[in-house]
């Protein structure tokens, strides 16, 4: 058995006006330290996963660390059998999840994090994946995969670069906070954790801290949402009951 359960859960790889990851580089190097050497990147929400793998592998190797592709491996659940951190990139959240079952890793990754303790990075689409499901994803459901629920790595929902509305514009569609709100009419459907771009959630075993930039805002079914700012402990998701959750 390794160490209790370590996760960065960013909002989006890309902050306007900065390069890819570089809003959060320094909460990176924090969060990986000095004794992970190579970091498994899992590119599977996009299309051109050659090009994305270099774009990651280029950002990595800056912060002082290996990046090995999974796609890249004849034997992708060996590969994360051997993993000492892993990184899910966004993208297509549909895509990624179908891929992470065709490929037999959900039940592998959920071994090497919730048991053996290594560290797990999700940016936008591998936030939406660590969670209970996708329930909560921004994307169109260009493939299907055989379930929604996700890896369930914490038990509930994220829905990643949360917008608010703006009243100056004159779009009539549903804003974010509508959509939810009609997600938390079904039953039984957990909490949603709304996370602006600039924000991420930092996960150490029983302990949910909000870092970065911006803020972000809470979701709970039959009850009003809330506005948090960074620094603010969320611990207290972690502790509701799901049977995802060991």
């Amino acid at each position: 058995m390794g160490g209790p359960r370590r996760l960065l859960l960013i909002s989006n790889s890309t902050l306007h006006g900065g390069g890819y990851l570089g809003h959060c580089q320094q909460h990176i190097q924090s969060f990986l330290g000095q004794k992970v050497k190579r970091v498994l990147f899992i590119p599977y929400a996009l299309h051109d996963r050659d090009a994305y793998a270099r774009t990651a592998r280029e950002k990595f190797e800056s912060l002082g660390y290996g990046l090995d592709s999974i796609h890249e491996s004849c034997d992708p659940v060996e590969a994360v059998r051997k993993s000492e951190a892993i990184f899910i990139g966004g993208g297509n959240t549909f895509r990624l999840l179908k891929a992470l079952y065709d490929n037999c890793l959900i039940q592998e990754i959920r071994k090497r994090v919730l048991e053996d303790g290594i560290p797990y990075m999700g940016s936008s689409a591998g936030t939406n994946v660590a969670t209970v499901s996708i329930n909560t994803t921004n994307d169109m459901p260009i493939v299907y995969p055989p379930s929604l629920q996700a890896l369930g790595l914490v038990p509930f929902n994220i829905n990643p670069h949360y917008l608010d509305p703006d009243i100056k514009r004159t779009h009539m569609g549903e804003t974010r906070e509508e959509r939810i709100r009609q997600y938390h009419e079904e039953p039984n459907t957990p909490p949603v954790l709304g996370l602006r771009e600039g924000t991420m959630l930092l996960v150490e075993g029983d302990k949910a801290t909000l870092q970065g930039v911006t803020g972000a805002r809470l979701f709970l079914r039959g009850k009003k949402p809330t506005e948090h700012e960074p620094g603010t402990d969320f611990s207290f998701l972690l502790t509701d009951s799901n049977p995802l959750n060991p």
